[in-house]
């Protein structure tokens, strides 16, 4: 009856078609099987202006200096029991002042400054409030790689950043990096790569990808197959967290990605308005009299 799904052939996870990172195996095409839907939270965006005019004529305050406390979601991923990403602002992670002095691993700095602490084969978070993260890979020559409106590109990293402030990225995530020139020559060999031929959703991905060399990072790495081994762990307060499952890294990045677009506050409502009508149905379903599936 209907269309039958077409049986799996591959007998373990390893045998999944990837590209290597060293380069060595190369894609000769989409793969069938593998829906290629790309994400626009890449696009260009306007630069942010000090002072907004309003329609009366007269200014408003200028926008306070970018703080991650007040706009970036705390959050942890977890591949079953084991942590592979961790974004927290307590205990060791102090943020930097204005200036971008003595800050931890998540102070942002203006792209000068960081173009006096990046290395080759590090990875470049640019960040702004209610906009999409967008990540690069520090080539050298204060250039970076990344991947911008659908075509992996070589830019200064003072343009890729479109006046957003950055951080060096490269402890968020867990694993054991590869070493910095196969980072390098990672991202330099795609350069020119576009559309269809892309194997990766974001720029996050690619330049995760770029560092890690894991097919995680990739478009159709991993097979979706119902078990959901994949957790995003969103701190809502000192005590208090709420937890979603995916089946796939890419798709908690993107997920982790739209947090981080509509910001805090809109991420917090959302879970707030989730768990307060979660909360009433089990009240109502735990009344005495209440009716009860049938056996």
């Amino acid at each position: 009856m209907g269309n039958q799904v077409e049986k799996l052939t591959h007998l373990n996870y390893k045998e999944v078609p990837t590209t290597d990172p060293t380069g060595t195996d190369r894609d000769e095409g989409p793969r069938i099987g593998v829906s290629y839907i790309f994400s626009n939270d890449d696009d260009d965006v306007e630069p942010q202006q000090d002072a907004v005019v309003s329609d009366l004529g007269g200014e408003h305050p200028a926008p306070q200096p970018y703080d991650p406390r007040l706009h970036e979601v705390e959050c942890s991923i977890y591949y079953r029991e084991e942590c592979i990403y961790q974004k927290s602002f307590s205990g060791e992670d102090m943020l930097s002042d204005e200036d971008g002095d003595g800050g931890g691993p998540l102070a942002t700095y203006t792209p000068e400054n960081l173009l006096n602490k990046c290395k080759p084969g590090d990875l470049v978070e640019f960040v702004c409030q209610a906009q999409y993260p967008h990540w690069v890979v520090y080539v050298g020559d204060f250039q970076v790689v990344h991947l911008h409106r659908l075509e992996v590109v070589n830019s200064f990293l003072t343009d890729a950043s479109q006046g957003r402030r950055g951080r060096i990225a490269n402890q968020l995530y867990r694993y054991k990096p590869l070493s910095p020139a196969t980072v390098v020559r990672n991202a330099l060999d795609q350069v020119g790569c576009k559309d269809r031929d892309l194997s990766w959703r974001n720029s996050e991905c690619f330049a995760a990808w770029c560092r890690y060399g894991k097919r995680e990072f990739k478009i159709g790495g991993e097979l979706r197959i119902g078990k959901q081994p994949y957790r995003l762990q969103i701190q809502l307060g000192e005590k208090r967290s709420h937890t979603l499952e995916f089946q796939s890294l890419e798709d908690l990045i993107m997920e982790k990605r739209r947090n981080d677009q509509i910001g805090k506050m809109a991420v917090f409502q959302e879970l707030s308005s989730h768990l307060q009508a979660t909360e009433v149905e089990e009240e109502e379903n735990n009344k005495p009299g209440a009716r009860t599936a049938p056996e």
